[in-house]
């Protein structure tokens, strides 16, 4: 098998880039439409300093779930008003439903991040839920995006949990990697990791260590810093980069587990994968310094280390299991762990984890 990596064509980042976005959708088609979150229509869009209409750029409010009907209504908006390029702007769902649609529709596709709460804008793959907000499954593009910008002062206006939610999903791109690497399992383009992939994954674990409660308070002053340039960095490049070119393991499959209860629904996507880290960490049998090192940041920045915090105070061993049972289904990428791995292994690994998080509390 073939090592493979996969980028976006273009990056942008920094305080301002927002204004670069008429001239990037000029550069790759002829008629673009924003499908912009419901507040990044309100809050991004109508602040911003650029006349939509007058550079010729439609703007379509998103419905909320990345779903089929989601996903008819657009490719209906495409064809009518024959856009050629699709530009996606909010948070992850938003931003996969515009992937997912102009794949099927073979126009070009920019991506336009409000919040840096996950690392889906630069990756060539996007996931699809049910319209109630149950995952689905993992939809792959035929190519990462034409270009991702993003404009750091918008992300530092949002509150800080989409920030501090980014870092949970950029913190499993390390010990995924490292899971891949070891098991010889196939990455998320298809092929084995690269010594770019490995190496971007680590610098991705790197900086949140160093940065991420540095950011964190930048991002509750709504400040652009240093430290917060490169938390976006690590949550949105970094990770994409490292998760899609190294690979996925447990943590990305708990967290899908965990999606069937509806308890989990209020919570962010990143705040259910860095619960399925620490359950990782416990399933994969990691060095005690990891574990500790990783619990410490989670309790810095505010994320979550026990069920309790995942609106699970309450739940049944029996809603438990079936959520290890459907993170351990035979698609799911907590099959790259190393030995077999089963839903009663997983379910211990979620009580081991969450029992840990209380007893430092």
């Amino acid at each position: 098998m073939l090592k493979k990596a996969v980028f976006p064509s273009k990056y942008l980042q920094g305080a301002g880039a927002l204004t670069e976005l008429p001239a990037l959708c000029a550069a790759l088609g002829s008629r673009a439409m924003i499908l912009a979150s419901p507040t990044a229509a309100s809050q991004v869009l109508a602040k911003a300093r650029v006349d939509w209409a007058a550079e010729g750029i439609a703007i379509e409010v998103f419905q909320g779930e990345c779903c089929e009907e989601e996903l008819a209504r657009v490719a209906e908006l495409i064809k009518r008003k024959k856009i050629t390029v699709l530009v996606g702007m909010g948070g992850g769902k938003t931003i996969d439903t515009a992937k997912i649609a102009a794949d099927r529709a073979r126009i070009a596709v920019v991506v336009v991040p409000t919040i840096a709460s996950t690392d889906a804008p630069t990756s060539g793959c996007a996931v699809l839920y049910s319209k109630d907000g149950i995952f689905d499954k993992v939809f792959y593009q035929r190519s990462n995006p034409d270009a991702v910008l993003v404009d750091t002062a918008v992300i530092a206006a949002a509150p800080t949990r989409f920030l501090v939610s980014g870092m949970g999903d950029a913190l499993a791109t390390w010990f995924e990697a490292q899971s891949c690497v070891r098991t010889t399992s196939v990455n998320e383009c298809g092929g084995l990791c690269t010594a770019a992939g490995l190496s971007i994954a680590r610098l991705c674990y790197d900086t949140l260590l160093s940065y991420g409660d540095a950011a964190r308070i930048a991002n509750d002053q709504h400040v652009v810093t240093p430290a917060l340039e490169r938390i976006v960095e690590a949550n949105i490049l970094l990770s994409g980069l490292g998760f899609e070119s190294a690979g996925l393991a447990a943590a990305h499959a708990i967290h899908n587990g965990l999606t069937a209860l509806p308890e989990t629904h209020a919570f962010y996507h990143g705040e259910k994968v860095a619960f399925g880290v620490l359950a990782g960490l416990q399933l994969s049998d990691a060095a005690p310094a990891d574990v500790d090192a990783v619990y410490t940041f989670c309790e810095k920045v505010g994320l979550p280390t026990t069920l309790a915090a995942l609106g699970l105070a309450k739940v049944s061993p029996q809603a438990l299991a079936k959520a290890a049972a459907m993170a351990c289904a035979p698609e799911q990428s907590i099959h790259h762990e190393a030995g077999t791995i089963t839903p009663e292994k997983t379910l211990a690994a979620m009580i081991a984890a969450d029992a840990i998080g209380r007893s430092r509390q």
